[in-house]
């Protein structure tokens, strides 16, 4: 393993630690403030966005998904087809879930696969200039990259408890920068560059 992959996976299990130290109880009230800010997201009916279903101690952003679909949005969710490829499925109001692994859950195969244009990222470490350090798989970073491909440039809004922000992340060329992060204090942009 190079001196960066040990570096991050250090980041990484240090501020799962902390976020996992959280109490559950404080967890859910963050959860529901952040939901409070789907009006700073200023996402316009219509638009599709990104969700995922919460694992372990992650913020549980299924109230701000909620508040979005309220305000019109068109919501979907990641389906990883192997070990390399994630696509978005449509989440519709009733339409049936199924496991999908790491102990989410998501549309199945029969809903629709969109191209979100705000995605809202988990990750488990970030720093002040917008780099993350996700769970180690990639498949946001490849799923970003499918879309810039295909001329799509989705605005990237991390989730995340402030108590996942590391001093910096050690960066990679492949790396993809975050334009925003909403915490429990708030709504943040990173300074472009």
């Amino acid at each position: 393993m190079t001196e960066l992959k040990a570096l991050k996976k250090q980041l990484r299990q240090e501020a799962l630690s902390r976020r996992d130290a959280l109490d559950p109880l404080w967890r859910i009230e963050a959860s529901l403030a952040m939901a409070r800010a789907a009006g700073e997201l200023a996402v316009e009916p219509g638009t599709i966005v990104s969700g995922f279903w919460p694992m372990r101690s992650e913020v549980d952003v299924r109230p701000l998904m909620f508040a979005l679909r309220e305000s019109g949005a068109r919501l979907c969710l990641p389906a990883i087809l192997d070990r390399t490829t994630m696509v978005f499925r449509e989440l519709v109001r009733g339409a049936p879930l199924v496991e999908m692994g790491f102990g989410t859950a998501g549309p199945g195969e029969e809903a629709q696969v969109l191209d979100p244009s705000v995605m809202l990222v988990p990750l488990a470490a970030f720093d002040a200039r917008g780099h993350r350090i996700g769970y180690g798989a990639g498949y946001y970073d490849r799923a970003i990259e499918r879309l810039r491909e295909k001329g799509t440039e989705p605005r990237l809004v991390a989730i995340a408890f402030d108590c996942q922000e590391v001093s910096e992340v050690p960066d990679e060329p492949h790396d993809v920068r975050l334009g925003e992060i909403l915490t429990e204090s708030g709504l943040r942009r990173f300074p472009a560059g």
